[in-house]
C-alpha cells in the first residue's frame, strides 16, 4: 500500500478584532499580532491605555486552536508550528491581506506593526513579503524567522521605519545567550536602524512599555 499527499484549496472564515474607532483624529493604527496560547480578544486588552481618540487597532486571529493545559476549559491559538511551515504561512498571509482589505486603511496615519511572542514571526514574514512601509516594527519578545535577510526589509530603511526590539530581562523562553544571538541577528537585518531594550520583567506584556511607544 501507498500513500499519497494531495493538496485541495478551500475558503476559510476566521475573525480579528478591532479597538476604538478609525476617525479623522486617529494619528495610529496598530496591526498586532498575539504569541501562542493567546486570542485575539484578550491580547488587545493591552492596548486599552493607548488614548482611544488617537489609536485604533487591529488584533488578527492566529487560526489554529487548541484547548491549554489540556484541562479542555481555556482556548489558546498558534500561528504556525514546524509542521508544513511554508504552507501554513502562505495561509495566514492570505488570511491577514484580507482582514487588510476589509479595513480599507487610510494612508495618511501612522503605522505601527508590533507582533508578541510567536507573533514575532508572523509581524516581520508579513512586513518583508508585502513590503508594508509602516512607521514602526515592534518585536516583542520573540524571534526573527532565519529565512529573512537584510534584503527583505531594504525598503524599510528607505522608509526611515523605526525598529525596536524589547525583551525582558527573566524571560522563561530567552536566556542570555538567546537575547546575545538575537541582537546580533537585529543589527544584522537592520544595522543602527534597530534597537534592543532590555526590559524588568519576564515572557510577559508590559503596558507601560506600549504605552511609552507613542509618547
Amino acid at each position: 500500500m501507498s500513500q499519497k499527499e494531495r493538496l485541495v484549496s478551500y475558503t476559510s472564515t476566521n475573525s480579528y478584532l478591532t479597538l476604538n474607532e478609525l476617525t479623522s483624529e486617529t494619528q495610529n493604527i496598530w496591526i498586532v499580532f498575539h504569541g501562542l496560547g493567546f486570542l485575539s480578544r484578550y491580547f488587545i486588552t493591552y492596548f486599552n491605555g493607548l488614548p482611544p481618540e488617537k489609536n485604533y487597532i487591529i488584533a488578527p486571529q492566529a487560526p489554529s486552536k487548541y484547548y491549554l493545559n489540556n484541562q479542555y476549559r481555556h482556548v489558546g491559538a498558534s500561528w504556525l508550528t514546524k509542521e508544513e511551515t511554508v504552507r501554513e504561512t502562505q495561509n495566514v498571509l492570505s488570511y491577514i491581506d484580507a482582514v487588510m482589505g476589509e479595513e480599507r486603511l487610510p494612508s495618511n496615519k501612522n503605522l505601527i506593526v508590533l507582533g508578541f511572542s510567536q507573533g514575532v514571526s508572523i509581524a516581520t514574514r508579513w512586513v518583508a513579503s508585502r513590503k508594508i512601509k509602516c512607521e514602526q516594527l515592534i518585536l516583542y519578545a520573540g524571534g526573527i524567522p532565519n529565512e529573512l535577510t537584510p534584503n527583505s526589509f531594504d525598503f524599510l530603511k528607505k522608509h526611515k521605519t523605526k525598529i525596536t526590539a524589547l525583551i525582558g530581562n527573566e524571560d522563561e523562553y530567552l536566556d542570555e545567550n538567546r537575547i546575545q544571538k538575537e541582537n546580533e541577528k537585529l543589527k544584522m537585518l537592520f544595522g543602527e536602524q534597530a534597537q534592543q531594550i532590555i526590559f524588568d520583567g519576564k515572557h510577559e506584556v508590559k503596558n507601560e512599555l506600549i504605552n511609552n511607544l507613542v509618547l
